[in-house]
């Protein structure tokens, strides 16, 4: 096993988003310093690195010279090329790997990985052609939702489907290129898992969370998920083995649709910190942050023990800008509320801005509370 990388050396982060920022700031509490490498100025993970590299991503001569002066170097971001991460691998390791990021940016290739390695998924058809798109039809049934097999994530990129006309019309709405047919899974609730894996194999399961949506956007996350302690126990078996089988060294979230009878079926993966995670710079030992750094740098993983009984986090969208800056002081009038901003500019509506978190005794006052203090942003 490498050597741990120690505080003090320079991380490099591929992405400069919220994602990036809170990787950044848990690392320069430890002592690291951070550069990011993204394609635009002033970014949110920018704003706090040591430095900010800007060049795109296709600009491999400039990944090359970010990674020579990085000691690791990891992602925020899907959709950073193989290319990208092949040119970084050459002068510094790239954690998780780069091949776990070519697989699980592409929804036909991460559904067909997952499948392959015995872990329940949709049953699902790959369309990158008319032929596939006549063959299709019947494989996964009706209703479904096709979904482009890259460039996806808050609902962009997909379309529900309800017979083979509105197959044909979705694929040709979505460009006609390559897209995932699902069929319909009548899902009773949406889990997360969050998870890191160390270079010494060891691994640290966060408990499940319950995810709430609104217009394909996550809303709101309560943690610990409500559910029976088998459900639990089937979560974490299923974060486990899919580490484990992809040999993942850093975080990585499962997401999960819990059906009627209690069984589980994996949605999708994010070899990365996900929004959901959030939740734990609030409620756990050791945040999804601390987590990635540790898990990157070969050092010992952290304690995912929650230390509050119960936790609920609000996502705050573009939206809440509408009708003026929000009333941060009307949110913040209870003390337990937790405020985080991402140090993006021009709210636009469906962007993530920011969230609100708050602990509690118990998972209905938390949710109850985070709700109120979200809603009282509103009063001008």
């Amino acid at each position: 096993m490498s050597a741990p990388i120690l505080p003090g050396a320079v991380l490099g982060v591929l992405g400069g988003g919220q994602l990036g920022r809170m990787f950044t700031l848990a690392a320069r509490r430890m002592g690291y310093r951070v550069d990011v490498f993204a394609p635009e100025d002033d970014t949110p993970a920018g704003q706090i690195a040591y430095r900010e590299i800007r060049a795109p991503y296709e600009d491999l001569a400039a990944v090359r010279a970010f990674a020579k002066d990085v000691e690791v170097v990891t992602f925020e971001f899907e959709n950073v090329s193989s290319e990208a991460t092949a040119a970084a691998a050459e002068f510094a390791p790239v954690r998780p790997s780069g091949a776990l990021l070519h697989v699980t940016q592409n929804r036909g290739r991460e559904k067909r990985a997952l499948e392959a390695k015995g872990i329940p998924v949709a049953p699902f058809a790959i369309i990158e052609s008319q032929a596939d798109l006549d063959a299709a039809a019947a494989h996964p049934g009706f209703p479904g939702v096709l979904k482009t097999t890259s460039w996806g994530y808050d609902g962009r990129g997909q379309r529900r489907v309800e017979d083979r006309a509105g197959l044909a019309n979705a694929f040709r709405e979505l460009g006609s290129v390559p897209c995932v047919l699902e069929g319909f899974i009548p899902f009773v609730a949406e889990l997360s898992v969050v998870g890191a894996r160390g270079l010494d194999g060891s691994i640290a399961l966060y408990d499940p969370v319950l995810n709430r949506h609104r217009n394909h956007i996550l809303d709101i996350t309560l943690s610990p998920a409500p559910v029976a302690s088998a459900v639990r126990t089937a979560a974490l078996d299923l974060a486990r083995r899919i580490l484990e089988g992809f040999d993942v060294v850093g975080v990585l979230c499962v997401e999960l649709f819990l059906l009627d009878d209690d069984s589980l079926v994996v949605n999708e993966l994010a070899p990365r910190p996900h929004n959901s995670g959030h939740i734990t710079i609030d409620s756990n030992v050791c945040c999804q942050f601390e987590q990635q750094v540790r898990a990157v740098c070969g050092l010992p993983l952290g304690s995912t023990e929650r230390t509050v009984p119960a936790a609920a986090m609000a996502n705050l969208l573009g939206d809440l800008w509408q009708g003026g800056p929000p009333n941060w002081a009307a949110a913040l009038a209870d003390p337990g509320v937790r405020l985080h901003l991402y140090g993006k500019e021009g709210p636009v509506p469906g962007r993530k801005m920011g969230h609100l978190t708050v602990a509690d005794s118990t998972l209905e006052g938390a949710e109850a509370r985070v709700l109120a203090a979200r809603e009282a942003l509103l009063r001008r």
